[in-house]
């Protein structure tokens, strides 16, 4: 089971998402998405966001329902709530169920929750939905909506420098020939004159 959350700080309104236990977090590392950043909860970034800029309020929410799902951070004050991108997660069969490393401390950021504030918390806590996903079947749609991207991406791309190719092309042409019509009629005249009569002058006279 899956606890899924929206958070109404920032807009469009953020996905919030958390296993029911250690168990359903193994599911949820094993089949996070690139875009998720992960604090003991996740978040599911929007498109065209990152993990280094997401905005203090959400960070506040994600910090508040990470301390309300922890047995211990819950009883305690001052905590300090690391996250991270899902894809610094470090798993291997050495470590506990639901525990992680991670590969790059350099990826990993911290905020300090001070003390339980029950006003996010209750906000939160009145959108929260449960339900049973098939985790690695929707990772493995929305690799595939990636794809469709990319390729839909990449004939765009392959179209405007084909059209720039040929634009280029076309004035290339234009400008090797700007004088051929101005050549041509230079031989015209010169023909015509050569075919005249040596004394053509006269009729001028």
């Amino acid at each position: 089971m899956v606890f899924y959350f929206t958070s109404t700080v920032v807009n469009p309104p953020a996905f919030i998402y958390v296993g029911k236990d250690k168990f359903e977090n193994e599911e949820l590392i094993r089949h996070g998405w690139e875009e998720d950043v992960c604090a003991h909860i996740y978040l599911r970034l929007p498109e065209d966001w990152t993990w280094e800029n997401i905005p203090e309020e959400l960070l506040t929410d994600l910090g508040q329902l990470t301390k309300a799902n922890s047995i211990e951070g819950n009883k305690k004050d001052n905590i300090t709530i690391i996250y991270t991108p899902w894809a610094n997660l470090k798993k291997d069969g050495s470590m506990a169920v639901g525990q992680v490393s991670f590969k790059d401390q350099k990826k990993v950021k911290r905020i300090l929750i001070a003390q339980r504030e029950n006003a996010i918390v209750n906000r939160l806590n009145k959108t929260k939905v449960e339900k049973h996903p098939d985790l690695r079947e929707e990772k493995e749609n929305h690799l595939r909506e990636l794809r469709k991207k990319d390729q839909a991406a990449v004939l765009a791309r392959k179209k405007e420098e084909d059209r720039l190719k040929k634009e280029r092309a076309e004035i290339k042409w234009q400008k090797d020939h700007a004088y051929d019509e101005l050549f041509a009629e230079e031989n015209m005249m010169e023909s015509s004159n050569q075919d005249r009569d040596e004394t053509w002058e006269d009729d001028f006279m």
